[in-house]
C-alpha cells in the first residue's frame, strides 16, 4: 500500500480542513492550566515527539519544542526535558540541546530518545544534516545527567541520509529514532519515514553493529516506539488513516526483536488538530503508560496546531492474550479509562 509522505500529506489536508474537523469535533482551546492528571501533561510549551525515561524512581519526559507562529509548519530548535515521580506534576529542567550542538547539523530538534547505558545518557536525535550528506539524520550525544546538557559524542552523524541509507524512500526518510535495551543486554536502534530501518548498536552505544535491515509492517509511515511485555515484543508505530489522511497508532507483536511481526491494530485514532501522532510507552511502578501528542492547547494567544503540539498521558491496559486496548478518548489521568471488550488476533 502506498502512502503519502508526511510533507505530501500535510500540503493536502491544509489548514482550512484541519480548522473544520476540529469545529465540527466541538474541540476548544483553553489557556488556562488544567489540574494536575489531565491533558495535556505540559502547558508551559508547545511540545510534541514525547520520549519517556524511567530512571532512579523518576520519569524522564524528552520532548522537541514547537515554536510555530501563524501559519508556519515545524519550528524546532530545542529539545526539552521534565520529570515526575508521580506521573502528575511535571517539572521543568529547561532545553537540554539544541540541533547546531552538532557541529555537521543545521536545523530541525526532530523526534529524540534518551537512554541510560554504561553509567551515562545517551540521545539520538533527528535533525537536517548540512551540505555534505543532505537531508534528515540521526546524531547521538551523550550526557552524564539525565536532565543534560548533552554533547556530540561522535563528531559525525550516527545515521546518514546517503551514507547510510542511500536507497530510503525520500530525504526525510532517517528521523524518528527509537533505542531499546534488550534483556540479554544487545541494543536496538529503530527509526524511519516511509520505511522502518532498523540496525544494532554496539556496546559503546554510538556505532552501529552489523547492516541495517527494514522491518515490514503494514500501513507504516513513522514514529517507531519499541518494548518489552513479558517475553513478547511491541513494535508501536505512526499509521495512515486512509479516509482522514491524518496519522493513527498502530502496533505488531513478535517474539523475537528482529520479527517476524504479527500486526495487531489500533492503540489509538488521530490526533485532535494535528496531522501527526507520536506514541511513548513505558512501565512505571506496576503501571503501563501511553504518552502521544495533539494540539488543543493555546499558550500565549496562539491556538494549537500541527506545528504547535502538546504533549498528553493515559493509562494503557492490556488484554489477557498480550494485546492492547483499543481507545479512541483519552482523558488523562484524573479517571481510568474504562475496560473494553476483550480481542482476539489469530
Amino acid at each position: 500500500m502506498k502512502f503519502h509522505t508526511r510533507r505530501q500529506s500535510l500540503a493536502m489536508l491544509g489548514g482550512g480542513a484541519i480548522a473544520a474537523a476540529v469545529s465540527q469535533a466541538g474541540i476548544t482551546h483553553a489557556e488556562t492550566a488544567p489540574p494536575a492528571g489531565t491533558n495535556p501533561i505540559i502547558t508551559n510549551a508547545f511540545t510534541a515527539d514525547p520520549a519517556p525515561l524511567v530512571y532512579d524512581g523518576r520519569v524522564y519526559l524528552y520532548v522537541g519544542h514547537d515554536e510555530a507562529h501563524g501559519d508556519q509548519l515545524f519550528n524546532m530548535t530545542e529539545w526539552l526535558v521534565y520529570s515526575s515521580d508521580d506521573m502528575k506534576t511535571w517539572t521543568p529542567h529547561g532545553p537540554i540541546m539544541k540541533p547546531t550542538d552538532f557541529k555537521w547539523a543545521v536545523r530541525d530538534a526532530w523526534a529524540s530518545q534518551v537512554i541510560h547505558a554504561n553509567g551515562k545518557f545517551y540521545l539520538y536525535a533527528a535533525v537536517e544534516h548540512d551540505d555534505s550528506d543532505k537531508g534528515k539524520a540521526i546524531g547521538v550525544a551523550v550526557s552524564d545527567s539525565p536532565t543534560g546538557p548533552f554533547v556530540d559524542a561522535r563528531g559525525t552523524a550516527l545515521i546518514g541520509n546517503n551514507r547510510t541509507t542511500p536507497n530510503g524512500p525520500h530525504s526525510w526518510d532517517d528521523i524518528d529514532p527509537t533505542v531499546f535495551k534488550d534483556t540479554d543486554g544487545t541494543t536496538w536502534l529503530v527509526w524511519g519515514n516511509g520505511k522502518c530501518h532498523f540496525a544494532k548498536l554496539k556496546a559503546n552505544m554510538i556505532e552501529l553493529d552489523g547492516e541495517v535491515r527494514t522491518f515490514d509492517l503494514p500501513d507504516y509511515v513513522e514514529g517507531p516506539w519499541l518494548h518489552k511485555r513479558g517475553a513478547l515484543y511491541y513494535l508501536t508505530y505512526a499509521s495512515m488513516d486512509k479516509e482522514k489522511r491524518m496519522e493513527t497508532i498502530a502496533y505488531a507483536t513478535s517474539n523475537t526483536i528482529t520479527g517476524p511481526w504479527t500486526y495487531r491494530g489500533l492503540i489509538t485514532g488521530t490526533a485532535e488538530n494535528s496531522f501527526t501522532i507520536h506514541p511513548g510507552i513505558i512501565e512505571f511502578k506496576d503501571q503501563w503508560y501511553f504518552f502521544y501528542h495533539k494540539a488543543t492547547l493555546t499558550l500565549n494567544g496562539e491556538a494549537g496546531a500541527t506545528g504547535r503540539r502538546c504533549v498528553c498521558l493515559d493509562y494503557l491496559y492490556y488484554n489477557p492474550d498480550g494485546t492492547i486496548q483499543f481507545s479512541s478518548r483519552r482523558p488523562g489521568l484524573v479517571c481510568r479509562p474504562k475496560r473494553l471488550d476483550r480481542r482476539f488476533f489469530s
